[in-house]
């Protein structure tokens, strides 16, 4: 299903789906690898490799030169548009995930006190599969494809979005590691 989704938004550029089917592997996979060690949490594992692969799609719309993404929108944008998108190809569980997935999600209080351009409602990972796709989204960037970051790395990644953001990235380390 999803590599359909991804055949029909990335026809003509090959390095920026090659970067988007790369990193969302290594975040599918580091999910699973999360589900699995849990199972008392009954996750949908389906889902979660689904929505994972997913997760980014929105990305060819934003301006992100460095990643071969040459659209107009801001990055910050990517998760609303490829909510959009995948709510339209008719998953809409699988569009949460997308819209969700930005730090550790964005609060209708962040948005607003950043002014940020995404609608003014909270976007923040619900469901448990929502929280892991999230969680293992943090340890891999689009720019260096090689390397999975360290929990130091991925907190200090966090720690710029703000205390907030450092705080839930440090709860998912205790619930999922």
């Amino acid at each position: 299903m999803y590599q359909q989704i991804i055949d029909k938004y990335y026809q003509d550029n090959n390095k920026l789906k090659d970067i988007l089917v790369y990193h969302s592997r290594c975040v599918a996979d580091k999910a699973l690898k999360i589900a699995k060690n849990h199972p008392e949490m009954a996750l949908d594992i389906k889902f979660i490799e689904e929505a994972a692969m997913l997760h980014d799609i929105g990305i060819f719309k934003c301006n992100a030169p460095d990643i071969f993404c040459f659209g107009t929108e801001p990055y910050i944008c990517h998760g609303t548009i490829g909510a959009e998108l995948i709510r339209n190809e008719g998953f809409p569980q699988h569009a949460l995930v997308c819209e969700r997935h930005t730090g550790t999600g964005l609060s209708l209080d962040y948005i607003i006190k950043n002014n940020l351009p995404v609608p003014h409602r909270d976007l923040c990972p619900v469901s448990m599969e929502e929280q892991i796709i999230c969680f293992a989204d943090k340890f891999f960037s689009k720019t260096k494809l090689d390397r999975e970051k360290t929990i130091d790395q991925a907190m200090s990644t966090m720690a710029k979005w703000g205390e907030e953001c450092a705080t839930q990235f440090k709860k998912w380390c205790d619930l999922f590691l």
